[in-house]
């Protein structure tokens, strides 16, 4: 099976070859793997055309929105995924997901591979174990000798990249919805759109790992005040939609519903964001 990959890199060559050569090296199946440029550089350029690595670019950092929808056109595969470049994907990350896509039998899912992050932010959805926060500071061997023996359950509400969805999805929902460019809150904003579109398939695949380095790209940007925007569009808290409707990072028991309306700590939240005129 294969995926088309889409990458957005901002100016960090070290990463994104590192991202890609884990691609290259540890996945069961051969990948289209597409890359956008953002504020493209010469060695950057060069390094893609010399790996046969399809491209766009752009002068200055367009966002992750609009790098994804451009480089989204080039996809070639039924399966659409995002990839931060500051990944690397482990043994056997795109098995597990192929896996889960042919016992699915629906073209509505979002399924995420399983984070391993070297710092805590209390996400329940991540594996926490340090292997370096830098490429020098990499234990590449030391990962790949040890990342399956942490356990971690199933976890529901996929959003996090890498994500995947079909491409019948992708063309449905548009890509990526640029409002929310550079790209703060854009995850929850396409699983909202998912949602609005009948999906109920969000998981979280454990045995689908990758290691994260956490934010060397967005931790750069001027952001958007993603939080405020989705509020604005769907008259609720990204909190809520994640916590009520995702139950984002709790242990996946199939497919979602909505809140009941008797669910109290739901129902207060509501009435709280009436009272704030919201």
């Amino acid at each position: 099976m294969t995926f088309s990959i889409l990458i957005p890199s901002w100016n960090n060559l070290s990463y994104l070859k590192l991202c890609i050569e884990s691609i290259e090296k540890n996945s069961s199946f051969k990948h289209q793997i597409l890359v956008h440029l953002n504020e493209a550089k010469e060695a950057e350029t060069h390094y893609l055309s010399q790996k046969g690595i399809e491209f766009t670019t752009s002068p200055e950092n367009i966002g992750i929105c609009k790098a994804l929808n451009t480089i989204a056109e080039k996809a070639t595969s039924d399966y659409i995924m995002y990839m931060n470049d500051d990944m690397y994907c482990l043994a056997l990350w795109d098995k597990y997901i192929a896996d889960e896509i042919l016992n699915c039998n629906t073209t509505s899912f979002m399924f995420s591979a399983t984070m391993i992050e070297p710092k805590n932010t209390n996400n329940k959805a991540v594996i926490v174990a340090n292997f370096g926060d830098t490429v020098e500071t990499f234990q590449e061997e030391q990962l790949l000798q040890t990342f399956n023996s942490y356990e971690h359950n199933d976890w529901s509400g996929s959003s996090w990249p890498p994500n995947i969805v079909h491409r019948l999805m992708w063309e449905k929902l548009k890509g990526y919805n640029e409002y929310f460019s550079p790209g703060m809150s854009s995850d929850d904003d396409f699983c909202m759109r998912m949602w609005l579109a009948g999906c109920r398939l969000f998981k979280g695949i454990s045995a689908s790992r990758v290691y994260h380095f956490q934010c060397k790209s967005t931790g750069r940007i001027v952001k958007n005040d993603g939080r405020k925007q989705f509020l604005k569009l769907y008259g609720m808290t990204q909190n809520m939609f994640n916590t009520f409707y995702l139950k984002k990072g709790e242990p996946f028991t199939g497919l979602l519903d909505a809140p009941s309306k008797f669910n109290l700590a739901f129902l207060a939240k509501k009435i709280l964001l009436k009272i704030r005129g919201h």
